[in-house]
């Protein structure tokens, strides 16, 4: 009897081990065997990128966290669409908005010369993002990789599950509890706003007081020359910077701006409007190196939303194609 104790003793011991095997597939030198040049490869592509185009760099930062809260950080925003699924470009929140994907194309079809078959696309994401922000003033951390690429996309769920520039505070907050990202993480995420430009279309009812009377009047004002109150498809494609200060460093204006109701989105000023996250928002605005540290965090934390690692998933040799 003692044999069959120390026998269910040692079988248990093993499961415990190897589950914390699988939760601990993810790894920085994940690629420093298979393909020890691949970070690098990656990194050229994306300051080429960004030195042609600045705002490429939110742009890039963006497409990482749209992947990741859409079946986890798979790769699936890259599929086009196919006779099997609808591709998430076509989603509300993606379509005629998210961009960069020419850029992660690139970036692949650089690597796949010198390692062919053994990057996936949603590792490159990630590195794309990382490089991004550091191109542009922002912060670096350590990618943890090894995430493999997903063979569907879901529209349903990047209609469903990513954020909206109307939602309110509440909403926001619950969004990402669901990803596993607090409310600071949330803030900190949002600072990557301080980069990038928004379509008049997403704040043309804030710069005119519809739903919206935090909003400094000096600010609305100069944001109406470029967004006419009324709506035509050209009308609604004009661009604004989100920060009007410095547009192309990553900062921690993007705070200020929210403590003087100058906040592009409405989404933007709910993070400072009375509520929960006034406190986060008033420290990031006077502490940049925390913000910037916070921000790294909360990225390393976004990309360990339920990657695909070991035998689940492939890696794709096309990022829009299924292999």
């Amino acid at each position: 009897m003692a044999g069959y104790y120390c026998i269910k003793g040692l079988i248990l011991m093993m499961l415990v081990v190897l589950g914390t095997t699988c939760e601990a597939q993810l790894s920085s030198s994940f690629y420093d065997n298979t393909c020890p040049s691949a970070l690098s490869t990656i990194r050229s592509v994306i300051r080429r990128a960004v030195s042609k185009e600045r705002r490429m760099a939110a742009s890039l930062i963006r497409l990482h966290f749209h992947d990741c809260f859409v079946q986890g950080c798979d790769a699936s925003i890259l599929l086009d669409e196919s006779s099997s699924f609808e591709s998430e470009k076509t989603a509300l929140p993606n379509q005629n908005s998210v961009r960069g994907y020419n850029v992660i194309d690139e970036a692949k079809d650089e690597v796949e010369k010198v390692c062919p078959g053994v990057v996936s696309c949603a590792d490159i994401l990630a590195v794309a993002a990382r490089d991004a922000s550091f191109s542009v003033g922002g912060p670096s951390w350590t990618v943890k990789l090894g995430r493999r690429d997903s063979t569907t996309a879901n529209k349903d769920l990047a209609n469903s599950d990513l954020p909206r520039f109307t939602d309110s505070l509440e909403t926001l907050i619950s969004r990402f509890d669901k990803k596993g990202l607090s409310a600071r993480d949330m803030v900190a995420l949002s600072g990557s706003h301080t980069i990038g430009q928004a379509q008049c279309f997403t704040f043309r009812d804030r710069i005119y007081g519809k739903n919206s009377s935090n909003i400094d009047s000096v600010f609305a004002s100069t944001r109406q020359r470029t967004c006419p109150l009324a709506s035509s498809p050209n009308n609604d494609k004009k661009l604004a910077p989100l920060d009007l200060v410095t547009p192309n460093s990553f900062d921690n204006n993007y705070f200020k701006n929210l403590i003087r109701n100058k906040g592009l989105l409405p989404s933007d000023q709910v993070l400072f409007n009375g509520g929960s996250t006034d406190s986060i928002v008033s420290e990031y605005s006077t502490n940049p190196t925390l913000f910037k540290s916070d921000f790294a965090s909360a990225m390393i934390k976004m990309g360990d939303i339920q990657p695909l690692t070991g035998s689940s998933g492939i890696v794709r040799r096309i990022c829009s194609a299924i292999n």
